[in-house]
């Protein structure tokens, strides 16, 4: 265990705290929780490079940890009327799909690494920076052109994780084919 993995631990850890600041309608203390979760995640990839600290509990931890605080986030924020059930919906089945489709090669013992896409990072990004507003909105402002921005994320944050996720299910399907094909030239 090292810091990196220590900080995408803490990570998870948090997620509960957040869940506690939603539920309560403490959306400042929310707000500290998110960027305090959202440092880690910033922190734990760097430390880890030039560390040069990359474990393979990491490569598990890190991504773990950060769909743990984002669907968190998204089903809470759902539940509690703040963010569209629809965009959680896309959110989620996105993150489904990218298993489903893991599970598959892993079933059907195919060899492989998914490497993050940079439309999977700008997703991402998207995703971070809705809850983040949403969060900021919440604690600080009830304006109505802030409602405007939050609308524009919300359509950004949907039409790019549902790209990303055809991207994942095309590199998914590619990886099939090419399995195929070397099985039957064998």
């Amino acid at each position: 265990m090292n810091i990196p993995n220590l900080l995408s631990l803490t990570r998870i850890i948090l997620v509960p705290v957040l869940i506690i600041f939603l539920i309560q309608d403490k959306y400042y203390n929310a707000l500290i929780v998110f960027i305090i979760a959202g440092l880690t995640d910033a922190l734990d990839g760097t430390m880890a490079r030039l560390l040069n600290a990359q474990t393979k509990l990491g490569s598990y931890l890190d991504p773990i940890a950060d769909k743990l605080l984002l669907t968190t986030s998204f089903v809470i924020l759902a539940i509690l009327g703040i963010v569209p059930s629809w965009l959680t919906v896309i959110v989620i089945s996105r993150d489904f799909m990218i298993l489903l489709g893991a599970a598959i090669l892993t079933l059907m013992s195919i060899n492989f690494e998914i490497k993050p896409a940079l439309i999977g990072k700008i997703t991402t990004t998207l995703q971070t920076g809705t809850v983040f507003l949403v969060l900021l909105y919440e604690a600080f402002t009830h304006n109505l052109s802030y409602e405007s921005l939050l609308t524009l994320f919300y359509w950004l944050t949907a039409t790019f994780t549902i790209a990303s996720g055809l991207v994942y299910i095309i590199r998914v399907i590619k990886i099939v084919n090419k399995s195929n094909v070397k099985n039957i030239e064998k």
